[in-house]
């Protein structure tokens, strides 16, 4: 038994370790479905599932093109992809024309995506990381792959310090960073916050073990903490600017509550952009700036113990 204390020195409170794998995070047996109409469909991927069947998925059974449509009962098209460690909104077309239509959308840069990460350290208050990448795909030396440019824009939203050696200094910092993409390579904004020297929780090629250990056995996360939290694009029929938002998996909004952080949790649901309000838009504009100071650093008394009852 540890004792903790909460953000706000309230009182203390328990934390139950369970040791989840990351293909464990999924055991709905349909997925949560934002938007849908006779063109297009939104849902809400689950961190540490696959989009669907690859040469690397072998032992896989669930998929989630495969789980969508078997759960609409009809054919679903990919039209852009989320790493499987990743969570949040993914759009599928619901029939040929629009997902050349939406392809097309993608590939000349018409969207506009944001993703939530908790990192390692302070993380710079703005930042435009504007650094070509390699492909890592594993067909080739990522030496001999050309550099695309890449593009990522980073704002920090909250930072906490945790009062525990989890390296090498007395005391841990970490920050709630907004990722906003130009452009869409494999891994960029992984690479992006790393080549910052603020590697997200839970990456196991571009972070450091230490960390990500001791977020998975003190705080229950047990995989990436990267989130893509909105999609904003025009409707390829209607040409209205669409907006899709999708809340963190469980595991992510309880450390985000646990830090003090939950004015930054999105809510699922969707709005068209162009209309200041509407019935069906997400809970809390956490998408244009929320509620909570940008510099807001809380500390976090980790001297005590925790409850690591199963």
């Amino acid at each position: 038994m540890v004792d903790a204390r909460r953000l706000d020195n309230s009182g203390p409170f328990n934390i139950v370790v369970r040791h989840a794998m990351s293909d464990c995070l999924f055991n709905a047996s349909t997925l949560e479905v934002i938007y849908q109409d006779e063109s297009l469909v939104a849902v809400v991927k689950p961190p540490g599932m696959l989009v669907h069947r690859t040469a690397l998925s072998r032992g896989e059974t669930r998929f989630v093109l495969q789980t969508l449509r078997d759960q609409l009962g009809r054919h679903v098209y990919p039209v852009h992809r989320l790493d499987r460690p990743t969570g949040g909104v993914l759009l599928f077309a619901l029939d040929s024309e629009t997902a050349a239509a939406l392809t097309e959308t993608f590939t000349r840069q018409r969207t506009t995506k944001r993703y939530l990460a908790v990192v390692r350290g302070w993380g710079p208050e703005a930042l435009t990381v504007d650094a070509p990448l390699r492909e890592e795909d594993g067909t080739r030396p990522k030496a001999e792959m050309p550099a695309q440019p890449a593009v990522t824009h980073l704002k920090r939203l909250a930072t906490v310090e945790i009062d525990a050696a989890v390296d090498r200094y007395p005391r841990s910092r970490y920050s709630l960073m907004e990722a906003t993409p130009e452009t869409g390579r494999r891994h960029q904004i992984r690479r992006h916050l790393a080549r910052a020297a603020h590697p997200i929780i839970g990456d196991a090629k571009h972070g450091k073990g230490i960390h990500n250990r001791y977020f998975r056995d003190h705080f229950d996360c047990p995989h990436l903490l990267l989130a893509a939290v909105e999609l904003t694009l025009p409707h390829p029929v209607s040409g209205r600017s669409l907006s899709l938002s999708a809340a963190c998996d469980a595991h992510f909004a309880a450390l985000l509550a646990r830090f003090g952080w939950q004015t930054h949790a999105p809510a699922s649901g969707w709005c068209w952009a162009d209309e200041a309000e509407t019935p069906n838009a997400p809970a809390a504009s956490h998408a244009h700036g929320g509620t909570q100071a940008l510099d807001a650093t809380h500390t976090f008394d980790a001297t005590h113990t925790f409850d690591a009852t199963p």
